[in-house]
């Protein structure tokens, strides 16, 4: 009997561990674009860092709207309204990431591209191809606002 005390006793706190790690986990952000290509909303996961954090919280004061510009054929890069904490790592982006740079630019990749950055977090549920198309050619504007 005390084995099967212990081990519902364990499994319990394991159960209440995986509940405050997931809900963690799981803070969302949706990302409205506006291209050549249309209106487009998107929805992302934040990363789990202290600069995600900062920028949940910069958005938990209203949406933050942001101009951004193609670079270099894989990204489209603009200025944040305020800097965030940098926990820059040598990392090799995918596309949908979403990436703090130098601390006061948010960029959103639609390909490839190795450097020392931040992420930030990960646009969930399109295809590296339409994401392209989505974020279309030349400039977008973006609106982030926390996922409710």
């Amino acid at each position: 009997m005390r084995i099967g005390k212990r081990l519902f006793l364990f499994l319990s706190v394991l159960f209440c561990i995986t509940t405050v790690y997931a809900s963690e986990d799981s803070m969302k952000i949706t990302i409205n674009i506006t291209s050549g290509s249309g209106n487009h909303t998107l929805t992302a996961t934040l990363a789990d860092n202290s600069s995600a954090k900062a920028f949940a919280e910069l958005l938990s004061n209203g949406p933050v709207t942001v101009d951004m510009q193609d670079y270099g054929n894989f990204e489209k890069v603009g200025d944040l309204p305020s800097s965030l904490p940098r926990n820059d790592t040598s990392i090799t982006t995918e596309p949908g990431d979403i990436i703090l740079y130098q601390g006061n630019k948010i960029t959103i990749y639609y390909n490839t591209n190795s450097w020392s950055f931040t992420r930030l977090g990960k646009v969930e549920g399109v295809t590296p191809a339409e994401l392209k198309k989505i974020l279309g050619k030349g400039n977008v504007t973006a609106v982030f606002t926390l996922a409710k």
